[in-house]
């Protein structure tokens, strides 16, 4: 990424484009992020008071679950302003029920600070929103926070992110003290001892000299810094090789472009919630993450030729944007979240939706400070803000100008793991039942709901329980319904167990006009997590081209509503290889309903496995208590990983537990170690049911 100055910027533009930086919070569950940017927002002058999610006054924190929880549910935007600098910061949630929030932010963001939890190291969770960030390239720093907590281990946490996460971590802030006597910090690049006091909530940076001991440990940290530089970086491996000391700049630049290029994440160290460390944070997310400008090459496509084509960052840039998370406001009605890449965006402005093929008008452009709006009437390149007023929109969607149109690379969200059945208390809850449940669906790319055509129950899917939980709890304060849901389910999957064909007509005769519709297809199982693939194999025109896509649509309709017990069927490859047409009978409805047979005709003949969600687990537990958390999780049809010891008498347990077994573990865990035992879990993949439990489930669906 190299920063450009070939652009012209807006006047009316308050900060410039090389002082802007997007960037995104992001941690396991507890490991402070939100009280992390509680204290950003403090000392930028944001906020007067600092907010705390222990007694639900954060800011980030508003929605009435955040707050009476103490976790973050909804991803939340806001703008700060350090040094010069405008920083827009996405605090993103670390329960992995809401991982949909933190990968539609890393689509939009720039940078990112991951924060580790000085006791906790590497966790779970920590890995899932690492790789989501590399998956959309975005550069990290990283924060070990609670240094004030007992068992606080920086070099633990370095050394986990070194081999845990395979990255050059480079400690640039190294933590004075620890636990109770945590202080402040040591800036290895300018020799410097960084102190807060606790009568001014940390506000003002006391800087001092580094006593001998701290001196020494700075010289140990300066030398790996520098070496480790000098084999990345021409200009500091010059210096180097001439027996030269590069210069707190050189080595500031250097560490910027490592950073920038993804080969080093520097690390901080800091205790959010006493207030020590955050400043130094600041500084470094303005030195090393990333501007706009950085980001030059914005990739799309054209949506007629589906050729790749390119936009720059800037103001006189063609506008271009994408919508990346939407939310309705019972004020304001549906808020569009947009990351404008290039261009201004005004109020009262048309712009081009490349999927739907139609303008939509931008009615008014807000500001968003968490839940509070501000209005504003332009919002410039690289900037993130809400749009009002747009209609046929959706979550990925990109808008652009008609003449210059362009479709930007959208966003991949997993598949719901757990369903249950929902019912509203009184008929006359029906209607608003349905129409929450639909505007929750359009926020939520996690979140499904579909009504089961046997039963005509209304079910409702989503990543977990408690994110299954919070939708009907916002079902009941937003939308004024309440509602009775059936026992959790599991969002099964079939599979095929080895290629078959299938040569199927569909022929009618009412008299008049008939129907017709042949088809021959190849049934081929792929590799997990392939997806569904289909392939026009015809030649000599046996079956007309327009015909093909309804045999498609029929495969595809008949593979989602399941061959052996009604789950979709999933990962694998279709071949139409041939069929034949009636000139007169044949039409797309008949071709649809025969590649539907072919379908099911195929995988019948193919046969069907079940498939389940498997979860990873991580469970903490005191050693005294082990022994019966590992024999609990073996009765669930668990496979244990791995048993590290960890902190303070505790043990770390990794495996992999069928999530049919895991409903009600946070109470059996509690039971076996009297409250004492924490676990966190994350979908890990699809593996088959065992026979004898597949039975069980065919038995139950009758």
């Amino acid at each position: 990424m190299t920063q450009r100055q070939d652009y012209n910027e807006c006047p009316r533009r308050q900060v410039r484009l090389s002082n802007v930086r997007n960037i995104g919070i992001m941690a396991h569950i507890d490991a402070g992020k939100t009280t992390l940017s509680e204290r950003i927002l403090f000392y930028c002058g944001r906020n007067h008071k600092i907010g705390d999610t222990h007694d639900g006054t954060a800011t980030m924190d508003w929605m009435k679950d955040e707050q009476a929880r103490g976790i973050t549910i909804t991803s939340a935007a806001t703008t700060c302003f350090w040094k010069g600098h405008r920083i827009n910061i996405i605090d993103t949630p670390g329960h992995v029920d809401f991982t949909a929030e933190v990968e539609r932010s890393l689509r939009v963001l720039d940078g990112a600070v991951a924060v580790f939890c000085a006791v906790g190291k590497v966790q779970p969770q920590s890995e899932t929103v690492w790789r989501q960030a590399q998956k959309y390239g975005v550069p990290i720093i990283a924060l070990v926070n609670k240094m004030d907590r007992v068992g606080a281990d920086f070099q633990g946490v370095v050394d986990d992110i070194r081999n845990k996460l395979g990255a050059t971590a480079l400690p640039v802030y190294l933590p004075i003290g620890k636990e109770e006597n945590f202080e402040g910090v040591i800036d290895v690049i300018a020799g410097k001892a960084i102190c807060f006091s606790k009568e001014d909530n940390g506000a003002n940076e006391d800087i001092r000299e580094l006593d001998d001991d701290q001196q020494l440990e700075r010289n140990e940290a300066l030398n790996v810094l520098v070496e480790t530089l000098a084999d990345i970086d021409e200009t500091v491996a010059e210096l180097y090789l001439e027996d030269k000391i590069p210069s707190e700049d050189e080595l500031h630049a250097a560490l910027r472009r490592a950073t920038l290029a993804g080969k080093v994440v520097p690390v901080a160290a800091a205790s959010a919630f006493k207030n020590k460390g955050v400043q130094p944070l600041l500084d470094a997310v303005t030195r090393y993450l990333p501007s706009p400008l950085d980001v030059w090459d914005i990739k799309g496509k054209d949506p007629e030729t589906g050729k790749e084509i390119t936009r720059h960052a800037g103001d006189m840039q063609p506008f271009c944007a994408l919508v990346f998370k939407i939310m309705t406001d019972k004020h304001v009605g549906k808020l569009y979240y947009l990351r404008i890449y290039s261009g201004v965006a005004a109020q009262g402005m048309t712009v081009f939706n490349p999927r739907t093929g139609r303008a939509e008008r931008i009615g008014r452009l807000l500001q968003m400070h968490a839940a509070k709006r501000e209005e504003r009437e332009e919002i410039f390149s690289g900037d993130i803000a809400v749009a009002v007023g747009l209609r046929d929109v959706t979550t990925g969607d990109t808008l652009c100008l008609e003449s210059c149109p362009i479709i930007l690379e959208s966003m991949v969200f997993p598949e719901p793991v757990i369903s249950v059945a929902i019912e509203p208390k009184s008929a006359a809850d029906r209607d608003k039942m349905t129409s929450g449940l639909i505007a929750l669906a359009e926020e939520d790319p996690t979140f499904r709901v579909r009504s089961d055509e046997e039963t005509g129950e209304t079910i409702i899917s989503g990543m977990g329980e408690l994110h299954l939980e919070i939708i009907l709890s916002r079902l009941n304060d937003e939308f004024k319904v309440e509602a009775d849901t059936g026992a959790p389910q599991v969002a099964y999957r079939e599979s095929l167990q080895k290629s078959s064909s299938s040569d199927m007509r569909f022929v009618r005769q009412t008299g008049g006009r008939g129907q017709y519709g042949h088809c021959v297809i190849n049934l081929i199982p792929q590799e997990r997590g392939a997806g569904i693939v289909i392939e026009n194999k015809v030649i000599g025109g046996s079956i007309p081209k327009e015909y093909i896509k309804p045999i498609e649509n029929g495969i595809r309709e008949a593979a989602a509503g399941g061959v052996l017990a009604g789950f979709p069927v999933v990962d694998f490859k279709v071949e139409i290889i041939d069929g034949s047409y009636h000139p007169v009978d044949s039409n797309e409805m008949a071709f649809k309903i025969a590649g539907s047979m072919a379908f099911k005709d195929a995988a019948r003949k193919a046969g069907i496995e079940l498939l389940e969600p498997v979860m990873a687990l991580e469970l903490s537990a005191p050693e005294e208590n082990t022994g019966d958390l590992i024999g609990d999780i073996n009765g669930r049809r668990g496979i244990i990983s791995a048993m590290n010891p960890g902190n303070g008498g505790f043990s770390l347990i990794n495996a992999h537990v069928p999530l049919a077994e895991l409903f009600g573990y946070a109470g059996a865990i509690r039971s076996l170690s009297r409250g004492r035992a924490n676990a966190s879990m994350e979908f890990a993949h699809f593996a088959p049911v065992p026979r004898n439990v597949q039975e069980e489930i065919l038995k139950k669906r009758g």
